[in-house]
């Protein structure tokens, strides 16, 4: 996949009456892993996100809810706007180029999706100081990336139970001009992230997602409106309500999870610890009744 050239990169869209899907696969919608994902909510309409660059760091800037202009700057040629306002769209942002988010619409969220861990030093935040770089150090090709993608140790089975599913609260990074919400591999949740969907246009009060998974860790965070995840392991079950966009539930595999009672624009971010693959899904209910039992 190309993976240097400033672009809008266009997703699947899986439409559904109950609320349309999109999902992002690390390495492979995207040119890069994910090593860092945030999300900016909270932010008043019309309102913007100051500008900076990365040194190495590359980005995917995906509109979850409402629109926002970006500006991107290369350090030489005038500035370029892009209009970002369908969840399935998002804009590519290679490293060494100059971004601001603005003219976000009341109740937007924007996805930010990063090839790197948060590093200080990989920040440039004077324009000034990034066309010096820029004149300094003409961008040349990324090397290609040689550490080892990230696997998680699975510590859950198909004798799990719902005592293993948990509500993790997430820092909450505050700011006049829209709050943040970051989650790093190996940092704030117990497993890594490779892969992130998010269900959205769904009808109040409707209902998605009943299905287990043999060894996928899901995160769910309702990043905008409120709705219910019901977990059951086959014995008991529980209800959680998630309204905060500052904190998620862990669902862990051998664990039946349903979606229900979405808020009128609700938008359900997942951040799943595999690419996707049919054969971990269980989405028979009597089916996963009788993997329990072996």
């Amino acid at each position: 996949m190309e993976s240097e050239t400033l672009r809008l990169i266009d997703f699947s869209k899986v439409t559904d009456p109950r609320g349309n899907l999109t999902f992002i696969e690390s390495g492979e919608h995207v040119p890069f892993r994910f090593r860092r994902n945030y999300w900016i909510y909270d932010v008043p309409g019309g309102k913007w996100r100051d500008g900076h660059a990365f040194r190495t760091a590359d980005e995917v800037i995906v509109p979850l809810s409402g629109s926002f202009d970006v500006i991107t700057n290369d350090g030489i040629n005038p500035s370029v706007t892009h209009h970002l306002v369908r969840p399935d769209q998002g804009l590519f942002v290679p490293r060494l180029t100059w971004r601001s988010i603005e003219h976000f619409s009341t109740n937007a969220v924007a996805l930010v999706l990063s090839s790197t861990l948060y590093d200080p030093e990989d920040y440039i935040e004077d324009f000034q100081e990034f066309t010096e770089v820029i004149r300094r150090q003409p961008k040349t090709p990324k090397a290609v990336e040689e550490t080892p993608e990230e696997t998680n140790d699975p510590k859950h089975n198909r004798h799990s139970t719902i005592d293993d599913c948990a509500i993790y609260e997430l820092s909450r990074h505050h700011h006049d001009n829209g709050n943040l919400t970051v989650v790093q591999n190996n940092d704030e949740l117990p497993v890594n992230i490779q892969r992130t969907f998010y269900i959205y246009d769904v009808p109040g009060g409707a209902e998605r997602g009943g299905h287990s998974h043999r060894a996928c860790y899901e995160f769910i965070v309702a990043v905008s409106g409120a709705f219910d995840v019901t977990v059951t392991d086959g014995k008991r079950e529980r209800t959680f309500t998630l309204n905060r966009p500052y904190q998620g539930l862990l669902v862990v595999p051998g664990i039946w999870r349903t979606l229900q009672n979405f808020s009128s624009g609700s938008v359900c971010l997942a951040l799943a610890s595999q690419h996707f693959d049919e054969q971990d899904y269980i989405r028979d209910y009597d089916e996963f009744l009788h993997e329990k039992q072996k």
